[in-house]
């Protein structure tokens, strides 16, 4: 049954200074009910315009002077490799391609949340891909194609990738791995330079997002990049790696999670096409040529750039249950691994 929201009706001088204060752009929020008549909504809802404001009660109005004009999420592919390094299972213990497939689904159902408003942003889906079935990529291009978004896919030939240079484990088949998944991440990066306009979101295959992740990220992104007149990193998972040192983090409230610094993430963040181009050189030295840890001049780039994370996360990365890279503390990962099943 539908819950009634029981709003008590204002009396005629009370709708007259609700307009007088629309007019001279106040909000005014009645805390017997915590409705905000201004708006027409309580204060428990989306009070923020993306583009436009953001609104927290009791924080009040964030102007945005940093609006997101486009997202292109790029996503990396490979439906034939369980875990590049190691032949441990994943949390949930499924085939390579169904953590590939709830990813697609939880960024078609993110996109899909607050519909209406992400129309205002010109969004593309490139899918990177190494090495799936074909049957897999029909798949994914039929769900991308169902939901009538504009992407694009491109299939990689690691043999043209000889600038490529993996270190020695005398394994081939993992050095052969390895050198597919730079492969991936120098096309994204090249991508994000020449085909992007603004925001940039990588995604790697094994992270299933909850449902309003990427208007949370979008929106706090304008928040606290309008708040500090500076371009960000995001990304989107709480570590528990990151819990493990004592070091400072700054605290910002975003639409309607916490978000805090980091100086560390793994390769599913998101930026900005002014940062991918500042930092080009940096970010092709990552992909060309491997260091331990592999993401050493990412994290080099965050100790002049600012990398923030959600408090508690926003997507969930199906690695190893017992990997510190892997689950993070207090969110629901069944939930999160059930509504993107389809």
């Amino acid at each position: 049954m539908k819950k009634i929201e029981n709003i008590k009706k204002p009396n005629f001088l009370k709708k007259l200074f609700i307009k007088l204060c629309r007019i001279i752009g106040f909000e005014i929020i009645d805390q017997s009910n915590l409705y905000i008549p201004t708006s027409d909504k309580l204060a428990n809802k989306n009070l923020s315009k993306l583009g436009v404001n953001s609104i927290s009660i009791p924080l009040g109005e964030i102007k945005i002077t940093r609006p997101v004009k486009s997202l292109d999420l790029i996503i990396k592919t490979c439906t034939s490799v369980n875990l590049v390094t190691q032949n441990k299972r994943r949390v949930f213990e499924k085939e390579k391609s169904e953590y590939t497939f709830r990813t697609i689904n939880s960024v078609i159902n993110s996109l899909n949340f607050n519909k209406d408003v992400l129309k205002k942003i010109k969004i593309k889906i490139f899918i990177v891909d190494f090495n799936s079935k074909k049957e897999d990529k029909e798949k994914i291009k039929n769900k991308l194609a169902a939901e009538n978004l504009d992407f694009e896919i491109i299939d990689l030939n690691i043999d043209k990738f000889n600038q490529i240079k993996t270190l020695n484990k005398n394994n081939p088949i993992i050095e052969n791995n390895m050198k597919a998944t730079m492969a991936s991440i120098l096309t994204s990066f090249k991508i994000a330079k020449e085909k992007s306009e603004d925001l940039v979101y990588f995604i790697e295959d094994d992270y299933i997002h909850k449902k309003e992740s990427i208007f949370e990220i979008i929106s706090s992104y304008e928040k606290i990049s309008s708040q500090l007149d500076k371009e960000l990193f995001i990304c989107p998972v709480d570590y528990p790696y990151l819990y493990k040192k004592l070091e400072n983090s700054n605290i910002f409230v975003g639409n309607k999670y916490h978000w805090r610094t980091i100086n560390e993430c793994l390769l599913t963040f998101l930026t900005s096409k002014h940062l991918i181009e500042k930092y080009y050189a940096e970010l092709l030295n990552m992909s060309e040529n491997e260091h331990t840890p592999f993401e050493t001049p990412l994290h080099k780039i965050f100790e002049k750039e600012l990398c923030i994370s959600p408090i508690p996360s926003l997507a969930m990365h199906c690695t190893n249950v017992n990997s510190i890279f892997g689950l993070s503390p207090n969110i629901n990962w069944n939930k999160i691994w059930e509504d993107n099943e389809k």
